[in-house]
C-alpha cells in the first residue's frame, strides 16, 4: 500500500519517498515545521534540493552510528545538498529561513527545526561545522 502514495507530494516541492526512513521498512514522520521551512529554502534558492537522509527509525538510527538524540528520529531534520551551493551557502539560507540546527559537513548540510537549543551563545539556533580543518 505505501508504493501507491510513494509520489504523494507532503508540499510544492517534495515527495512523501524523499522522507522515508532509508532502512526499507516504508516508515516515515514529518514535522510540519520541517516541511515548511524545506519549502522556503527551496524557493529561496529556486533550485531542487536533494533530501539525503530525514526520518530514520531508532533501529536504523543505532545502525549507522547515530546520535542518541538526533533530530531526524522525531522528523525534524534533513540532511541535504543543493547542486551548485556550496554547503556554508545552504547554511547562511538555512539560519536566515528559520532553521533552529545547522551543521556544515564536506558535502551536505544538515537542517533541523529542534525546540531546544544547547548553546549558550544567546543565538536562536545551535550551529557546528563538520568540515575537515585545513
Amino acid at each position: 500500500m505505501i508504493q501507491v502514495f510513494k509520489d504523494f507530494k507532503v508540499c510544492k516541492n517534495f515527495k512523501l519517498s524523499e522522507f522515508v526512513c532509508k532502512e526499507g521498512k516504508n516508515e516515515v514522520v514529518i514535522d510540519e515545521k520541517l516541511l515548511d521551512t524545506l519549502q522556503k529554502l527551496r524557493d529561496y534558492f529556486n533550485k531542487q534540493v536533494i533530501i539525503n537522509s530525514a526520518y530514520r527509525s531508532p533501529s536504523y538510527n543505532k545502525k549507522i552510528d547515530g546520535s542518541s538524540k538526533s533530530q531526524h528520529l522525531l522528523g525534524k531534520a534533513v540532511d541535504i545538498t543543493v547542486p551548485g551551493i556550496s554547503p556554508e551557502k545552504v547554511a547562511s539560507a538555512g539560519i536566515l529561513l528559520g532553521f533552529t540546527g545547522i551543521g556544515i559537513y564536506e558535502t551536505f548540510t544538515h537542517l533541523d527545526v529542534r525546540e531546544t537549543l544547547v548553546n549558550k551563545a544567546g543565538r536562536k539556533y545551535d550551529f557546528w561545522d563538520m568540515r575537515k580543518r585545513r
